[in-house]
């Protein structure tokens, strides 16, 4: 997903013309969510209530997410549960497999999820030895310190490794979009409804200031040369809730080393058109989400998805309206299991006051 500290006048119209960081405004939909369901629409057919666009129109498949979420009212969401396991040894000798849903800067929320986890100590150093972590993406916008929760994760990996552990990270849309912020500015990309930008969309969607002035090489190298698909423990683990990997390749060394590619290429619209398909969500969701689960079963391995991207109150179709600062967050214990069990959602909606999931592998659900 994609928030910030964008400013923007109310009354702006938009210019027609290439986007550059004054032609953006928020659609009146990125406003005020309206489930699908309340409408009697074809879930597929309702835009994603955060989703922002640059420019007038709404790009086939471009659904990057609106800074300022809606407040979720406590009591309009279906409190999800998962029951607590003890950390297995497996035959191997490898450690417990724990997986972190979207983080998007909220550093101090991603050490207290850790914390509990036992995964890190009071001081934030690795304390799980052998134990194996694997991130899901989505590490900076929205949040106020995305520059930290990617020098934490980078930390971590170098300290899990020392342990007999390890640490790793997917990468997911937002990586996309601040490497293309950095690299391309202002350069126009063909969106697919007109011409865009990647620094448009990355403020409008979150993106931090203070994470682009600390924002240093050696982060750009980390988050390019991140995989998008692996497997563990027969987990299919991804960010993003679609079948667009399948564009990149039949087996996850193909659709790793494809996307490695494309960022190598430094093409900015290959580059915005990657970060279009890997924006794209829902696709387990609705009718017909199980076999679109399926499909990505089958063709890469594993028996259920697990991945990030969008927030499980969005899943539930459960979203409340915004009604001030009073407004509680969603109740969301842990990952949603949904697409006839196959499909477990990760991200909590740390990003609209819910919380940020680590939990370990597998569920007992």
């Amino acid at each position: 997903m994609v928030e910030g500290s964008m400013t923007q006048g109310a009354g702006q119209e938009p210019v027609v013309r290439t986007a550059t960081l004054r032609d953006f405004r928020v659609p009146p939909y990125a406003q005020t969510p309206v489930p699908p369901q309340a409408q009697g629409a074809p879930p597929s057919s309702v835009p994603h209530p955060g989703n922002a666009v640059v420019g007038d129109e709404q790009p086939e498949g471009y659904t990057p997410t609106e800074r300022d979420l809606p407040v979720i009212r406590r009591g309009d969401t279906v409190q999800v549960q998962t029951v607590a396991e003890p950390r297995p040894v497996s035959d191997d000798g490898r450690g417990p497999l724990f997986v972190v849903g979207d983080v998007h800067g909220y550093l101090d929320e991603l050490l207290a999820a850790l914390g509990e986890q036992g995964l890190i100590d009071a001081d934030g150093n690795w304390a799980a030895g052998n134990a194996r972590l694997w991130f899901l993406g989505d590490f900076t916008d929205r949040g106020p310190d995305g520059i930290g929760v990617i020098d934490l994760v980078m930390r971590l990996s170098a300290e899990a490794a020392a342990a007999g552990g390890y640490c790793k990270a997917l990468m997911g849309n937002h990586e996309l979009l601040l490497i293309g912020a950095k690299r391309f500015a202002d350069t126009p990309v063909n969106s697919g409804a007109g011409t865009a930008t990647f620094q448009a969309a990355w403020l409008l969607n979150g993106g931090q200031k203070t994470d682009m002035e600390r924002l240093q090489d050696v982060h750009l190298q980390w988050m390019s040369r991140l995989d998008a698909v692996v497997e563990e423990d027969g987990h299919l683990l991804m960010h993003s809730d679609t079948t667009a990997y399948l564009d990149y390749g039949s087996t996850i060394e193909d659709v790793n080393d494809t996307i490695t590619a494309i960022l190598t290429r430094n093409d900015a619209d290959e580059c915005w058109d990657l970060f279009r398909k890997l924006t794209k969500r829902f696709a387990f969701r609705d009718e017909g989400g199980s076999q679109a689960v399926r499909e990505l079963l089958t063709t890469y391995g594993g028996q259920r998805v697990v991945h990030g991207h969008s927030p499980i109150p969005y899943l539930l179709g459960e979203v409340g309206t915004e009604e001030g600062e009073d407004s509680s967050g969603p109740v969301i214990n842990g990952p949603h299991v949904y697409a006839d069990g196959l499909a477990i959602a990760m991200d909590g909606g740390v990003t609209m006051a819910g919380k940020l999931l680590v939990v370990q592998l597998p569920l007992h659900d």
